[in-house]
């Protein structure tokens, strides 16, 4: 009976991926908006835009990646609503 302990909740490993900046990693000093497929990664399956603390993108390239995204909805490049994206 002592070896059949079962939790409620799981138990509490803390497993944490540090999150970084993939432009400053890379060494991107510029976010293209013409180029769909490196767009489409900064996307969830409906086409919204992952906000930062999900892809740990910096604020500068944050606003940069948002503006690069409406640029590219705008002139038909990336769809505004996407059924399933990916």
């Amino acid at each position: 009976m002592a070896q059949d302990v079962r939790y409620l909740s799981p138990v509490n490993i803390d497993i944490k991926k540090d999150k970084y900046c993939r432009f400053k990693k890379s060494g991107i000093k510029f976010v293209d908006y013409k180029d769909a497929n490196f767009l489409l990664k900064l996307l969830n399956e409906q086409g919204k835009i992952l906000p930062r603390r999900i892809t740990g993108t910096s604020s500068k390239f944050q606003s940069r990646v948002n503006k690069a995204v409406k640029r590219a909805r705008h002139i038909a490049i990336l769809p505004y609503v996407g059924d399933q994206l990916r």
